[in-house]
């Protein structure tokens, strides 16, 4: 179940030629989808905080068309959170259909260091009361 929902907006420039929502923009409305859960779980991943997560990894699998006109949403929702890892899945749909799925993994990474580095437990513990685990 997705409890985070990220309504997305689509303009003009977001379509390619057969009509279509680009590919690569739907990868920003997946980045977007990223820092709105991690806003909304009190996660700050500002250049203020020593402590980020970059993305080392994603799958995407596009399972249907999506188009100007569609009703666009993200939806983003906790897989697995490790000792030094993170792993989100995500679903855009159209109009209430799933049409790409994105698994992605994220290293938590210390910026002063300029190193991967592990989750604080507090972010840990802030994801789980999130998703209600």
């Amino acid at each position: 179940m997705f409890k985070h929902i990220l309504p997305i907006q689509i303009r003009y420039n977001d379509i390619d030629q057969q009509g279509h929502i680009n590919n690569a923009v739907i990868m920003e409305f997946f980045d977007l989808g990223k820092s709105d859960y991690f806003e909304t779980v009190g996660i700050s991943v500002t250049p203020e905080s020593d402590f980020t997560v970059l993305i080392v990894h994603y799958d995407v699998d596009f399972v249907g068309q999506m188009l100007f006109h569609d009703k666009i949403e993200v939806r983003t929702r906790l897989e697995k959170v490790g000792n030094k890892s993170v792993t989100l899945l995500q679903e855009v749909h159209a109009n209430g259909r799933c049409c790409v799925v994105c698994r992605t993994i994220l290293s938590g990474y210390s910026r002063s260091a300029h190193a991967s580095a592990p989750i604080p437990e507090d972010i840990k513990e802030r994801i789980r009361q999130y998703e209600g685990q």
